[in-house]
């Protein structure tokens, strides 16, 4: 049971309205429950919809940013994301063996394997990584401005899972199971 009020979506404040709608609108008339219970701070849904929709638009990509999402989620035990994120790739067009790789830290892509291990490091690290570290990510062919994404990305993922955990959001996707 949620800590806070999840409310409907007609019941969130009114501030909150124009993001749902737009959120409403990208999930197929659908608004998950993570954005409803962020919808009780209009500031909020603003900042996590507006990174949401700036990182799509970034150079990452989505198949790479949801490889980075299922990894996160199952590093912070975070049910909710990986369930999303599952759908969402799959949405993106990777297999579930790529998904479950990626679930684990793992790709039999080399740039994808650095960056899974770059924002995994971060996460266990609380950020703080080393040089050598920042340069194993950029020798395996990231750019300056895709290794501040990847800490972006990483960032977003760490809000919706702290989210997610610590106001016990229920899980309204097909539930996966976590490895870590």
């Amino acid at each position: 049971m949620s800590r806070l009020t999840l409310p409907d979506v007609a019941q969130a404040p009114a501030a909150s309205q124009p993001a749902l709608q737009e959120i409403q609108k990208a999930f197929g008339g659908n608004v998950p429950a993570m954005f409803r219970m962020v919808s009780n701070s209009p500031a909020a849904l603003r900042s996590m919809w507006g990174s949401f929709g700036a990182f799509a638009g970034g150079k990452l990509g989505a198949k790479l940013g949801e490889q980075l999402a299922v990894a996160i989620a199952d590093r912070n035990r975070c049910e909710y994301c990986l369930a999303a994120h599952n759908v969402l790739g799959a949405n993106a067009g990777l297999s579930s063996e790529t998904l479950a790789q990626a679930q684990r830290g793992q790709s039999d892509d080399p740039r994808t394997a650095a960056a899974l291990k770059f924002v995994l490091k971060l996460v266990d690290q609380r950020g703080q990584v080393s040089a050598a570290d920042v340069q194993a990510v950029r020798d395996a062919g990231f750019s300056e401005g895709e290794v501040v994404e990847l800490v972006g990305v990483t960032a977003l993922n760490l809000f919706t899972n702290y989210i997610n955990n610590a106001l016990d959001v229920p899980v309204d996707f097909n539930a996966v199971e976590l490895t870590a």
